[in-house]
């Protein structure tokens, strides 16, 4: 008699093996603005490489701060190769054969070693798939366009801004503090161009570099890019003789190897007189970089700044609750013992304007040696949760934003190039290219705004988190503090405010405000 045996399926085999796909990215330079823009490069790939059902996230690899020329000082490339070849890895994507590599040897060594690990190569820009290609002969072709992409947009780009430069067309694409671009054009700002006249005036008044930015601090002034206010800003405006309506092109050039140097003559510089409206005049200018000239050489420093700084922790750092101004260091000589003391500078010249009445510096210290202790003792509920807050402003939305604008900016540059290609070949009249160019230029402008305020935003979180991790780990597993150290104070905090002779706050660097009582 026949007996039939059923043998059950193996379902193990039914279930499709997923490939592992992992990203490889890179910037050229190690600018914040580059590595945010790294930062929106990966929440792009981790969320496009997890929203196929059929692939399996295997990391991403990236480089910042190298070139594309050459591959063996990219740790990140070498990274990934490194895990292909231990089996880690099914497949590779990358923006373009440009940002794998511009060099056409290299480009071709990388993508056969892959291919004899069994790991393709996909390339989103050319939407090439080296695991279908019969043959190289069309990756070589494409990525010998890669290396020359370069030297290509470089010339061209030449050829446009020496044009630009010639008949002082060129549009300044970041104007100095105390100009806007308006359609193309410099103006003034007014509150902005002020600030500008009183610090040549200030410097023709004998004021250093240094008490200048600290008086524009004490004043509450914001610098160009909403922070604070240091020497070599103010030695930046005094130089830039931009304030005087004129502009000087091409201080920097690009070299061969795509290296930026100053223009110390081995390049043609354009001197355009009248370029926009002048904040000051040539007479005060050239007084005011007289002035600087001759107190580099009495101190023997030239332009050097960074001796001459706070000489006292609380320096510039402890602010009045009541009118904000900065609180001077002074000595009380009392009968019974000398001592230091902190005072608002407004309340010692006019006492009637501000009531706010001086501290003590061991008050101070001994107030900040009981906040700390507190955050050793209760950093767990105090900071861990804050760090998961502020990790939570760094969502993957702003940085996928930030993608978005990037590769809308890229294809404007790709548009100006064909255009300018087109012109230098005579294809194009001048009159129609001017116009389309100028479009593009505005398009631009408008693109790199809402770049960078996302980008500002992204940025001051980040530089809260990095701080926020420094404190975090600097009371982990520490024992109590019993001595004040000016580094430590320095390390956390940016600025003391005096709500009364009783009360201070300081507001720590990671943006938390933690009330403290004084102690007589």
């Amino acid at each position: 008699m026949k007996r039939i045996t059923k043998i059950e399926e193996n379902k193990a085999l039914l279930i499709r093996k997923k490939i592992r796909v992992a990203a490889y990215c890179r910037v050229s330079t190690a600018s914040d603005e580059q590595l945010i823009s790294l930062e929106a490069q990966k929440a792009h790939y981790e969320d496009y490489i997890k929203s196929n059902d059929e692939w399996e996230y295997a990391g991403l690899y990236y480089d910042e701060g190298v070139t594309g020329t050459k591959k063996d000082c990219r740790d990140g490339l070498l990274s990934l190769v490194e895990d292909c070849e231990k089996g880690l890895i099914d497949l590779v994507i990358t923006k373009s054969i440009s940002r794998f590599s511009r060099n056409t040897t290299d480009c071709l060594e990388l993508v056969r070693k892959l291919l004899d690990l069994k790991v393709t190569v996909i390339f989103e820009k050319e939407n090439l798939n080296t695991g279908t290609m019969e043959s190289e002969l069309m990756l070589s072709i494409l990525s010998s366009l890669a290396e020359s992409e370069s030297v290509s947009i470089s010339e061209n780009s030449k050829w446009s801004v020496q044009k630009r430069f010639q008949n002082g067309t060129f549009i300044i694409g970041y104007p100095p503090y105390g100009y806007m671009n308006l359609n193309g054009e410099m103006v003034i700002v007014p509150e902005q161009a002020e600030v500008v006249k009183q610090i040549f005036a200030d410097t023709l008044a004998g004021k250093s570099t240094h008490v200048i930015a600290k008086e524009l601090n004490d004043r509450g002034i914001k610098s160009k890019k909403g922070g604070k206010w240091y020497p070599g800003t103010i030695n930046a405006i005094i130089r830039n003789e931009k304030f005087t309506g004129d502009v000087i092109f091409q201080k920097t050039y690009t070299d061969s190897r795509f290296t930026r140097h100053t223009n110390y003559g081995e390049c043609d510089r354009y001197l355009c007189e009248g370029h926009h409206e002048a904040i000051v005049s040539h007479e005060i200018f050239d007084k005011a970089n007289e002035v600087l000239n001759q107190r580099g050489k009495e101190k023997g420093n030239g332009e050097n700044t960074q001796r001459y700084q706070n000489r006292y922790g609380f320096s510039g750092r402890i602010k009045c609750g009541e009118c904000g101004s900065v609180f001077k260091r002074r000595i009380h000589y009392k009968p019974s013992g000398d001592y230091i003391a902190w005072c608002c500078t407004h309340h010692i010249e006019d006492k009637t304007a501000c009531s706010m009445k001086y501290i003590t510096d061991d008050g101070i210290k001994a107030a900040f040696l009981t906040m700390m202790n507190k955050l050793i003792f209760a950093h767990q509920i105090v900071l861990k949760p804050l760090l998961h807050s502020l990790q939570g402003l760094d969502d993957k939305d702003r940085l996928l934003q930030l993608q978005d604008y990037e590769d809308r900016l890229e294809k404007n540059m790709e548009q100006r190039q064909v255009l300018t290609s087109l012109m230098a070949s005579g294809l194009l009249e001048p009159a129609l290219f001017n116009r389309e160019n100028n479009m593009l230029i505005a398009q631009e402008q408008q693109l790199l705004e809402e770049k960078n305020s996302i980008m500002n935003s992204v940025s001051g979180d980040r530089t809260k988190v990095d701080a926020l991790k420094k404190l975090i780990k600097a009371v982990s597993g520490r024992s109590m503090l019993t001595e004040y150290e000016d580094e430590f104070f320095l390390s956390h905090v940016e600025t003391v405010t005096v709500l009364s002779r009783d009360e201070i706050v300081f507001v720590l660097k990671c943006g938390l405000k933690l009330k403290e009582r004084l102690v007589a």
